[in-house]
C-alpha cells in the first residue's frame, strides 16, 4: 500500500516537486514481550513505516505469565487451538489442553518466524515513565538487570503489553514472614525445590490451586492441608461440547493426528472452527436468569457431587449458591478426585496467623507445615509499582486507586500516547481471549498510523469518554452472572474490573472502527502558520518514487467485490457484526 511522504517540518506543502523523508522516524516502546507485545512487534512493521521501535522485556525470554509461571499442572485450561494468533494456527499442539511449557515455546515459534526478537531487549526492567508536556514525550527509566546500569530512553509513544495478571498478591495474613519453612507463591514457583516427603499447606482455591493441587498429591510422601475458604464451581472442560461433536476421546494428540491437521489444512480449519464457534455459544451462560446458567447450575451441582461422592461433607461445603460464573469457572481435572484421597485434608477455619513451623486457625488449632504455598493469584489491573506519571501530574497508581480504568481496556485519560492491551474490561466471560488481544492490536496500530501521518504530538481520550464507558459496563453487569454473591479477581467492590461487557463478537465490531471524537489531540506545532493538513505532502506517493506498484489497487488481494445482483448478499460482509 502506498504511503505519503510528508514535507520537511510539514510546515506547507512543498512547491517544487521533491520528496523529503521525515528527519526523524517516531520512537514507540512496548513494554513486554508476552502473547500482547509479541502481536505488536508483528502488526507494527507490517503496518506502519518509518518508525524506531523498541520492546523492553525484563524476563530472560519471551512468552509473559507463559514463562514466569511455572508451578506443576501450570497450563491453559481452554482448548489450545483457539488460544493462538488467528494467523498462526498451531496443528502440532501435543494435546488440546497445553501446558504452559508447550505455549511458550508456540509463542517462540511464532516470535522467531516473524523476527521479532530483533525489536527485543531482554533482561531490561522499564522502572519509570514521565510525559514531557513540553517535548510530547515519554521519558522511560530502564535498567539493564545484567549489568544494574539504569539509563533513560524516550519515546513518542508508548504502549503498555505487561497484561493484566502481572503483580502477584500474597495472603493478608499476620505472621507470613515469620515462616521458617519453604514459603513460595505460585506465580514464583521454585522448580529446583523437592516437594515430596513434605506437610504441605495450599493456601486458595483459584485456578492456579486447582491445577497445583492434583500433581503435589501424587508426590511420594506428600502430605497437603488444603486452606479453602471459599466456594467455588468446577466445570467439566472448556470445549468439552466441541470434542463431543468431534467425536473426541481422548485429549491427547497422536504423532498420526498432528500429521493429518498438518497435511490437511481445511480438515484442521475445520476443526478449529469447531472448537471457536462453541466457544462463543457459551456467552448466554453469563447472563444471569437464562436457560443456560440454570442448566449449567444443575449440571456443575451433580457432577461435583459424584466426583466428591467419597466425601459428601465437602461437596457440601464447596458448591455454591451463586450462579457458575460469579467467580470464574474452572475445569480442574482431577482436582475434586485429589481432595478425597488420604493424604489430603481440606481445611475450611480460617488461618488466623503465620507460625515459624505452620498455622495457627482461628480455633487454635496448629498445622504443622514443611512447605507453605500461596495460589492466591493477582492483583488484577494494578497500576506498575513505579512513578507512572502523566501530562496532569498524577501517578497512575492515585488514578486507580479505588479502580483501574481505561476505555476500551486501552487508554486513561491524563495519559497521552500512552496505549495498553489486555487492560481493565478485556478479559472474555466465553470466547477467545485472543482474538479480542488482536483486535486491541489491531486499534492501537490505527491510532499509531493516524498520530504518525496526521503529525499528532499528542493523542488522548477524553474524560468524558471514560465516563461513559464506565456508565455502561455499571450498566451491563447488572444483568449478568458476575454481579452475584461471590467474590473473584475481576470484581472490585461493586464494580467489574476484568469482564468484557459483551460476547467476543461484540468486542471484535466494538474496536473495528476508532471513535476519533472521543479523543483529545495536540500538536507539536500549535503557530497560525502550521498547516495541520502538512501531511498531504507534495502530491505523490512514495511508491511513485521509489518504483513500486502504481497500479497495485487492481490486485486480486486488494479489490473487494460485491455480490450481485443484491451487493448486500456479499458473503464476506454477512458474515461479520455490523453496529447500526
Amino acid at each position: 500500500m502506498a504511503t505519503i511522504t510528508p514535507t520537511l517540518n510539514n510546515k506547507q506543502p512543498a512547491a517544487n516537486g521533491s520528496l523529503p523523508k521525515p528527519e526523524t522516524a517516531p520512537a514507540m516502546v512496548v513494554i513486554g514481550a508476552g502473547f500482547s507485545g509479541i502481536y505488536l512487534n508483528i502488526r507494527i512493521p507490517e503496518l506502519i513505516r518509518n518508525v524506531d521501535l523498541t520492546t523492553y522485556e525484563m524476563e530472560d525470554g519471551i512468552g509473559g505469565t507463559w514463562w514466569t509461571n511455572r508451578y506443576p499442572g501450570c497450563g491453559c485450561d481452554i482448548p489450545a487451538h483457539s488460544y493462538v494468533y488467528s494467523f498462526e494456527p498451531n496443528p502440532n499442539w501435543s494435546q488440546l489442553y497445553a501446558t504452559a511449557p508447550e505455549i511458550q515455546k508456540y509463542l517462540e515459534y511464532v516470535a522467531d518466524k516473524y523476527s521479532v526478537d530483533r525489536h527485543i531487549k531482554l533482561r531490561h526492567e522499564v522502572c519509570g515513565l514521565n510525559w514531557d508536556a513540553k517535548k510530547l514525550k515519554w521519558k522511560i527509566k530502564v535498567q539493564n538487570l545484567n549489568t544494574g546500569e539504569i539509563f533513560l530512553d524516550e519515546a513518542d509513544i508508548v504502549l503498555g503489553a505487561r497484561g493484566g495478571l502481572t503483580k502477584h498478591s500474597w495472603p493478608d495474613v499476620e505472621g507470613l514472614w515469620d515462616f521458617k519453612g519453604k514459603i513460595v507463591h505460585s506465580a514464583e514457583w521454585d522448580e529446583k525445590f523437592d516437594y515430596s516427603n513434605k506437610k504441605i499447606g495450599v493456601v486458595g482455591v483459584g485456578s492456579s490451586a486447582i491445577q497445583i493441587i492434583p500433581n503435589l498429591q501424587k508426590l511420594p510422601g506428600a502430605h497437603l492441608s488444603c486452606f479453602i475458604r471459599s466456594k467455588t464451581w468446577i466445570a467439566t472442560p472448556f470445549g468439552e461440547s466441541a470434542s463431543t461433536k468431534l467425536q473426541m476421546t481422548d485429549t491427547t494428540h497422536s504423532p498420526e493426528e498432528r500429521r493429518y491437521f498438518v497435511e490437511n489444512k481445511e480438515a484442521y480449519h475445520k476443526f478449529r472452527k469447531t472448537i471457536e464457534t462453541e466457544g462463543n455459544t457459551m456467552y448466554d451462560v453469563t447472563l444471569k436468569g437464562s436457560a443456560s446458567s440454570i442448566a449449567a447450575q444443575k449440571y456443575f451441582t451433580e457432577l461435583m457431587q459424584t466426583r466428591l461422592a467419597k466425601r459428601p461433607e465437602l461437596a457440601e461445603f464447596l458448591i455454591p449458591s451463586f450462579p457458575p460464573g460469579c467467580r470464574r469457572l474452572t475445569p480442574g481435572p482431577g482436582f475434586l478426585e485429589a481432595l478425597t484421597e488420604d493424604n489430603v485434608n481440606v481445611i475450611t477455619t480460617h488461618i488466623e496467623k503465620v507460625l515459624p513451623t505452620g498455622v495457627q486457625l482461628t480455633d487454635g488449632t496448629i498445622v504443622e507445615l514443611d512447605v507453605l504455598v500461596c495460589a492466591t493469584g493477582f492483583d488484577f489491573g494494578a497500576a506498575p509499582k513505579y512513578d507512572f506519571v502523566g501530562s496532569s501530574g498524577i501517578d497512575l497508581k492515585e488514578r486507580y486507586k479505588d479502580y483501574p480504568e481505561a476505555y476500551f481496556g486501552m487508554t486513561v485519560d491524563g495519559f497521552p500516547n500512552y496505549f495498553m492491551m489486555l487492560g481493565a474490561n478485556t478479559a472474555v466471560g466465553a470466547g477467545s481471549a485472543t482474538k479480542i488481544l488482536e483486535c486491541q492490536g489491531d486499534y492501537i496500530v490505527k491510532c499509531i498510523r493516524k498520530i504518525q501521518k496526521e503529525n499528532i504530538g499528542s493523542m488522548e481520550i477524553k474524560p468524558r469518554a471514560i465516563r461513559d464507558w464506565i456508565r455502561h459496563i455499571n450498566g451491563y453487569f447488572k444483568r449478568t452472572v458476575f454481579m452475584g454473591d461471590c467474590k473473584s479477581w475481576y470484581r472490585r467492590n461493586d464494580r467489574i474490573i476484568g469482564i468484557w461487557p459483551g460476547s467476543t463478537c461484540h468486542a471484535i465490531e466494538t474496536m473495528r472502527s476508532p471513535r476519533w471524537e472521543d479523543y483529545f489531540y495536540t500538536f507539536a506545532d500549535e503557530s497560525d502558520d502550521y498547516n495541520i493538513l502538512g501531511w498531504l505532502g507534495n502530491g505523490v506517493t512514495d511508491i511513485e518514487k521509489s518504483g513500486g506498484d502504481i497500479s497495485w489497487y487492481i490486485e486480486p488481494e486488494h479489490l473487494d467485490l460485491p455480490a450481485f445482483p443484491l451487493p448486500e448478499e456479499t458473503e464476506k460482509w454477512r458474515k461479520v457484526p455490523f453496529t447500526y
